[in-house]
């Protein structure tokens, strides 16, 4: 029967490896700068891989972003494939979760950090990855996982990637099949996307400077494409 080594871990096996795969011989890992430990620092950038939330992560980066150019790494799992391991580390179960995230899920994050999206030193690096979940059942979990606590995650493919490196890079997210003006519930039903998420790109987008509220009606905002957008460039 198959086994995984179980430990409390500090760091994901997912961040590593990707720590790993972005690492050259010019930047040093984990060092400390202007009070922050950064992942990898070199001479004129820093790289900053983010599995976890963003809602503690502005602070810390705007900080950076006054020093260094940053490229902020977000990887999302295109394929999860959920590993339940008992207290000795044998292998439960493997499942595939129905859950597949696509580009666009990136903005449940970014709407964090909207307000700095638009400085010209910061690269966005969204991953789609396949990974696996490792879940332990040790009873110390949440009572949503009937005690099952969730221990690590680790890397096993990069399928694909795209990156913003300038603010009119993000009107990608916005279909061609959109009108001039547009709601929240057009952008969802073009871009096949929650209306909350939706939501959350318009936001994002207005505070970068990108989208206007061109009228009001019915309780709704229609949007459009800010005049002078160009100057974003």
């Amino acid at each position: 029967m198959e086994t995984y080594t179980i430990g409390e871990l500090n760091e994901s096996s997912l961040h590593k490896a990707l720590k790993a795969r972005y690492m050259e011989p010019e930047l040093s890992a984990e060092v400390l700068f202007e009070g922050y430990v950064v992942d990898l620092l070199g001479k004129e950038e820093i790289i900053e891989i983010q599995t976890a939330n963003f809602s503690g992560l502005k602070a810390k980066l705007r900080k950076l972003l006054d020093e260094r150019d940053v490229r902020l790494v977000y990887p999302l799992p295109k394929d999860k494939w959920i590993v339940k391991l008992s207290s000795e580390g044998e292998v439960l179960s493997r499942r595939l979760s129905p859950k597949h995230c696509h580009f666009d899920d990136a903005f449940h994050e970014l709407v964090y950090i909207a307000e700095l999206l638009s400085r010209p030193n910061l690269k966005v690096e969204i991953l789609l990855i396949q990974e696996e979940e490792i879940r332990v059942d040790d009873g110390r979990g949440s009572w949503r996982r009937k005690g099952v606590s969730i221990r690590d995650h680790r890397l096993l493919d990069v399928l694909s990637s795209v990156t913003l490196e300038n603010p009119r890079d993000y009107l990608c997210f916005l279909p061609d099949c959109l009108g001039e003006t547009f709601t929240n519930q057009n952008l969802a039903e073009a871009g096949r996307l929650t209306v909350s998420l939706a939501r959350k790109i318009t936001y994002t987008l207005r505070k970068m400077g990108l989208l206007e509220v061109r009228k009001t009606q019915d309780r709704k905002h229609y949007y459009a494409k800010a005049s002078g957008g160009d100057e974003l460039e």
